[in-house]
């Protein structure tokens, strides 16, 4: 009937201490701004204090940083570059912003890459963040946790014990492997929570149950490291473990967490994060697929402005349901470095991507390699504003200028491509 009014939609019950503090529930302007003034505060700290980000960012006045717009224009920090940079200026490439004395922790991750995390002080109790992931989970103070990650060379093992010790709660620190005694430290113990991969939680509920002994006290889990797939998710909560994950890396710690509303992930208050065009620093709009670009305005030892992960995720549009109020974005869609050989050269999504720059007809681009005859083949896949009956041999010309390759160029409907974040899509068969 004309006229009526729309039914209200019922929000989810919140407990009394559902937030990990107020800054989760502020209102998105009064956050841009505290952010600003933070990634101001960041940029002059590491042009004083790290010989990298002092001359890749020589002409920038931090004050100049007043928006995001603005923040867009920073040089990108590449983490597929971080290995060679590292080798040649040890042990972190000049990106350090400390003395040692102020460093808690080196930690080495595969590649091999090297990260640093400052000591813990009264004004930041948990450099890796990951406590407000925990809260969120239902982590509270005094319940033991029983973590999982790995205690050797790699970080994720220490940061997380160190976000649950933030909270107050004490943990167990398992570490992978040995599943018969961590079973009997959780028959003898009793942790409520587990940190750790969701593979390895099955492994434990499992065996635990065939072996009559299963470990009825775990009932939540944060887990990461790896993807949580419904199924799964399902599978844990089958055998009594209700399961959000958490997404981060070693350079950045927390960088988005789930929530009960298990609607798409919450970026943590000490980030801001990007979304960019493969193999660019270009910003892409809400909705879109592509590369994770990381400003961390919490871990002044180890700056990272701009940090290209490599990792595929989209911005959600609108708030969560639980009440919290920052940026949503999809989770882990995958890896961005879709760098291909092809006929002996590589191409990369930078060079997709100045293709199209020289373009401006161009709305989105797609290089599909495939095989015929066992000889490479390739087709440049492009959406185009407005007509132009030449632009295909034009783009054409431009690919084999840039790419040092002869590939056709097929004009497709605009919003026929898929929107998964491939500049480069391998279908050949190696099988």
């Amino acid at each position: 009937m004309a006229g009526a009014a729309k039914p209200k939609q019922r929000r989810p019950k919140i407990a009394a201490d559902e937030y990990f503090d107020r800054r989760e529930t502020r209102a998105p302007a009064a956050r841009r701004r505290a952010q600003i003034a933070a990634l101001q505060a960041l940029i002059a700290h590491a042009k004083k204090a790290s010989p990298y980000y002092r001359e890749i960012l020589k002409s920038v006045r931090p004050a100049s940083i007043t928006s995001l717009e603005a923040l867009a224009k920073l040089p990108v920090t590449r983490k597929s570059e971080l290995g060679a940079r590292q080798k040649a200026k040890p042990p972190l490439g000049g990106l350090e912003a400390a003395r040692p004395s102020e460093i808690a922790n080196y930690f080495q991750s595969p590649g091999p890459l090297y990260e640093a995390y400052a000591r813990p002080t009264a004004k930041m109790k948990d450099p890796w963040r990951f406590a407000r992931a925990m809260w969120a989970a239902g982590f509270r103070p005094g319940d033991l946790v029983h973590n999982t990650f790995s205690y050797h060379l790699t970080p994720a093992g220490r940061l997380t014990e160190g976000s649950a010790q933030a909270i107050g709660c004490p943990v167990f620190p398992a570490g992978v492997g040995n599943t018969e005694l961590q079973l009997e430290a959780i028959a003898q113990l009793k942790p409520k929570f587990y940190c750790g991969t969701p593979s390895f939680l099955k492994i434990l509920l499992e065996k635990g149950r065939e072996a009559n002994r299963g470990p009825s006290s775990l009932k939540k889990a944060l887990v990461g490291g790896e993807a949580l797939p419904p199924s799964l998710r399902a599978e844990l909560k089958a055998l009594g473990v209700d399961a959000l994950q958490s997404y981060g890396t070693a350079e950045l710690g927390l960088v988005a967490y789930e929530t009960s509303a298990m609607e798409g992930m919450i970026l943590d208050e000490d980030v801001i994060v990007e979304i960019v065009r493969p193999g660019t620093g270009d910003p892409l709009p809400p909705g879109e697929v592509g590369e994770v670009v990381v400003t961390v305005l919490g871990n002044p030892a180890y700056p990272m402005i701009r940090f290209a992960t490599g990792d595929l995720s989209a911005i959600m549009p609108g708030t969560s349901p639980c009440g919290r109020t920052n940026t949503r974005i999809r989770g882990w869609l995958g890896r961005a470095d879709q760098t291909t050989k092809i006929k002996g050269m590589f191409v990369t999504p930078g060079q997709v991507a100045e293709v199209v720059k020289r373009h401006p007809e161009i709305a989105r681009a797609r290089l599909e390699v495939g095989s015929a005859n066992n000889l490479d083949t390739m087709v440049l896949k492009v959406e185009a504003r407005g007509e132009r009956p030449d632009l295909a041999k034009a783009v054409a010309e431009t690919f084999q200028s840039v790419c040092k390759l002869r590939g056709e160029v097929e004009i497709v409907e605009p919003g026929s491509l898929p929107n998964d974040g491939k500049v480069i899509a391998d279908l050949r068969s190696y099988q």
